[in-house]
């Protein structure tokens, strides 16, 4: 084991709240009265159909994807950023009080709101902040309407701690608004802006053929200010070498009265009607968050003790899923009998149309490697089954030449289909939803396309992808990356891997074993699949290193066996423990004392308190931080750089082999705690290979979210048989 877990990245304490209740994320008065520290804490909010709200806990705005209302207007894509933020002023009698904070080109605007933070905090994931001044506690709440590009702000104001001043009390906000693509900046210029306000309302049509934006208050009134506030600072943008300047436009202002004991707030939407039904809107979102906890196993009474992150993470998964028009209907199946959980009883089957898995916010869309890797933890280890069905088959309308596309196509778009792996992840997340719905007749409606994969892969696909004569299946081309190490600059493929990659023919071993088994169910002749999978495993046995303890990341390829260590031979283990949780009959690929020896040795190598390494550190190619200008991390995202998402595995393919359930466990255990900072309540991306291991990356990322709390609740079960 790596000596650099000696020293875990700590991280704020947090409530621990009773089983049933929602999780809650509590970021100290501390932090937050500390600019340089609250910045580095994201909050994140979604709609379901790609939309989202990102910021701060400081209130700055540090990247591009950071606004109250990024809107999907072609969901899941077509987002487009149309409030930026909102800026406070609390005025007490004569004495004005600035809640916000904003990044300048000389420095951070910190306003003396900051000095009266008692905390933020992330409950049932609302974004809430604690304000104590005068006498008064002003709670500030965000939340979203699912469904909807639609956003939420409401203000409580209550009776402090001391005797509440007798002064008047009123707010004063500042709609900062924009219209444009969230990958791109904006530079004040010649809008014709149109901005119109009417007692509560204010609508906002930034130029021609622009939908509106409307904010509605419910109370008070909004005037028209329509002035630009220039040159945002974006320090995030700045650090991945982006351009980091942006202008906001200033549409109005909204000035209302605070009354003790009461809530006024905006709801800001893209939507043709909305209103700031505050109450309704935020017991909508709070009937949805508990839906989702029941529905995956938290319920009054159920006993079933959880850490904090695992019941986090079941909302964080949430967060991912999202609807994508053109799913089409596929067949339907009966809930069988003694089945776990319904959707339809929950109330969150969202049975209609396409669903897909966004990889990860903010900057990430749907990625067919992803969405397959990510199905099993988000959906079926939250009770989602139905949601499981519908990505599945959605994806399964675009398999073309027997593999699904890398990309999802946009409207208009041709699919991608450059990836290797995808497929055989799509075959692994197939047998863990049968394997835990029995839903046979989905797998006899998917059963033709599932053989026509193995058969394209038998013969042979796009970009040189074959099973060769040893069993093991070969992939690559020059200039094209396949895996899921795909990071290029420019013409230079980083990590090109070119030959026979040891986790395909793991993968495909894998799918020959699921196949199988769905033509044992399903009546059909499983023979030929069974004796493909033992040439498979026989052929295996040539990864072997012995020099190294381990396995070859890559056989066949234009230099020869490729020795660096990397976390890709984890899955020969960690896929043979997936098999014997799902009931697959099937002998292991390696040998019980081989695969005590890889364990070992990526354990000594690889292994991080968030995530495993991707490149063993003492191989010359290895850098242990990512970071600098886009060219400087993507020649360090597969070469040395922790990914969150490999500790599931790893932790399950090391209880496989020497059945420690709480070792196993304690593995996950950091990453779990992870919740706490950086993206709050989600897991990042990827983390240094060098101590301390900061998180990078997107702050939520699906498969990090996927993993580790499938490899939690699979622990919890097979400890509990």
């Amino acid at each position: 084991m790596s000596d650099s877990r000696a020293s875990p990245r700590r991280s704020t304490p947090s409530r621990v709240m009773p089983t049933s209740a929602p999780p809650i994320i509590h970021v100290s008065q501390e932090v937050c009265r500390d600019v340089s520290r609250s910045v580095a804490r994201e909050w994140l909010l979604t709609n379901g159909i790609g939309g989202f709200a990102m910021g701060t806990v400081a209130g700055c705005l540090t990247r591009r994807y950071h606004g109250l209302l990024i809107a999907a207007l072609q969901p899941p894509l077509g987002r487009t950023l149309m409030l930026a933020k909102l800026d406070e002023t609390l005025r007490i009698g004569d004495e004005s009080i600035g809640l916000y904070a904003n990044c300048w080109d000389n420095g951070i605007e910190q306003t003396a709101g900051v000095h009266f933070v008692r905390c933020c905090e992330l409950r049932g994931g609302v974004p809430t902040w604690t304000f104590e001044l005068a006498g008064l506690r002003l709670i500030k709440r965000i939340w979203m309407e699912h469904g909807q590009n639609t956003v939420y702000l409401s203000y409580e104001l209550l009776p402090g701690r001391t005797t509440a001043r007798t002064a008047r009390v009123s707010l004063e906000c500042r709609a900062l608004v924009n219209h444009r693509d969230y990958h791109a900046l904006t530079a004040a210029g010649d809008w014709q802006t149109a901005v119109e306000a009417n007692g509560r309302e204010l609508t906002v049509i930034a130029r021609e053929g622009a939908p509106p934006l409307r904010l509605s208050a419910s109370a008070g009134a909004w005037h028209v200010e329509n002035a630009w506030y220039r040159r945002f600072h974006l320090p995030a943008e700045q650090a991945r070498g982006f351009d980091f300047v942006e202008d906001h436009l200033c549409a109005g202002v909204w000035r209302t009265e605070l009354a003790p004991g009461a809530t006024v707030g905006v709801a800001a939407s893209a939507a043709a009607d909305v209103t700031a039904d505050l109450a309704a809107a935020r017991q909508r979102f709070e009937s949805r968050q508990s839906q989702l906890l029941s529905v995956a196993g938290f319920q009054v009474g159920d006993g079933a003790a959880e850490p904090l992150g695992v019941r986090q993470l079941v909302l964080a998964a949430d967060q991912f899923i999202v609807t994508r028009d053109g799913g089409g209907e596929p067949p339907r199946s009966p809930v069988p009998a003694g089945k776990r959980r319904s959707m339809a009883r929950s109330g969150l089957s969202d049975d209609q149309g396409g669903k897909t898995i966004l990889a990860g916010y903010p900057w990430f869309t749907d990625w067919g490697r992803d969405a397959m890797i990510a199905l099993p933890g988000l959906t079926l280890s939250t009770g989602r089954d139905a949601i499981a069905r519908r990505i599945l088959t959605t994806f399964a309308r675009h398999v073309d030449q027997g593999m699904i596309p890398n990309r999802f196509p946009d409207r208009g778009d041709e699919p991608e289909y450059n990836t290797a792996d995808a497929t055989l992840w799509y075959v692994w997340a197939v047998g863990h939803y049968f394997c835990a719905t029995r839903d046979e007749a989905t797998l006899a409606a998917l059963y033709p396309m599932l053989a026509s994969i193995v058969e394209w892969h038998r013969h042979g696909t796009r970009f040189g992808i074959r099973v060769d004569a040893d069993g093991l299946l070969a992939a690559g081309q020059p200039g094209v990356q396949l895996t899921w190490m795909d990071a290029k600059v420019g013409d230079w493929v980083v990590t090109p891997r070119i030959g026979k990659p040891v986790e395909l023919s793991a993968l495909w071993h894998h799918a020959l074993c699921c196949m199988q088994h769905f033509a044992a169910v399903l009546g059909q002749p499983a023979a030929a699949f069974a004796e493909a999978a033992d040439a498979t495993r026989s052929g295996f046995s040539r990864f072997w290193n012995a020099a190294a303890g381990c396995c070859f990341d890559v056989l066949d390829g234009p230099a020869g066996p490729e020795s660096a260590i990397r976390p890709n031979q984890v899955f020969a283990i960690s896929l043979a423990a997936d098999r014997a949780a799902l009931g697959l009959a099937s002998a292991d690929l390696l040998p019980t004392e081989r695969a005590r020896l890889l364990i070992e040795t990526c354990e000594r190598e690889l292994l991080t308190w968030f995530g495993l390494r991707s490149l063993a550190p003492g191989d010359t190619a290895y850098r242990g931080h990512y970071a600098g200008d886009g060219p400087s991390r993507d020649a360090a995202y597969h070469q040395g750089t922790a990914w969150g998402w490999l500790l599931g595995p790893f932790a399950l393919a090391y209880h496989h082999i020497f059945h420690d359930d709480a070792r196993a466990r304690a593995m996950l255990a950091p990453l779990l705690a992870q919740v706490h900072v950086h993206g709050l309540g989600s897991l990042a991306e990827v983390f240094d290979g060098d101590p301390p291991h900061n998180p990078n990356g997107c702050p939520a990322q699906a498969w990090s979210v996927a993993e580790t709390l499938r490899a939690w609740r699979q622990l919890k079960m097979q400890n509990a048989e």
